[in-house]
């Protein structure tokens, strides 16, 4: 059997390092892509948290809103509010009612619901 040489010629060492190169860019390229990919599915993901924490927050202050008085809530600032929920959050009824939610909060996780039980 005889055995093929080929001979490397300056030509074909060019050929293959130009290969070589464009490899490289077509990879620095794709990270490029993937980083700015990257990017936008995070500043998404952060834009969903927000939006998520705003209907969160209208809707707990709806719910507090409901439940006082409608002219009262109307009248009082939100300096009351924050001082009357501090208040009432400070009683030991609220704090052991507190206690008794999370853990009905964690024992409901635990069997799988999603939905508080009243």
């Amino acid at each position: 059997m005889t055995e093929k040489t080929i001979e490397r010629t300056p030509e074909t060492k060019t050929q293959t390092r130009q290969t070589r190169a464009e490899k490289i860019d077509k990879l620095n390229k794709q990270i490029t892509q993937l980083e700015n990919r990257r990017k936008q599915e995070l500043k998404k993901h952060k834009q969903d948290e927000r939006k998520a924490r705003t209907k969160r927050l209208i809707e707990r202050g709806a719910i507090l809103e409901s439940l006082i008085d409608g002219a009262d809530a109307e009248t009082l600032g939100n300096e009351h509010i924050k001082y009357f929920l501090q208040k009432i959050i400070q009683t030991d009824h609220a704090k052991n009612l507190l206690l008794k939610i999370k853990a009905g909060i964690k024992e409901a996780t635990e069997r799988g619901e999603t939905e508080p039980s009243n």
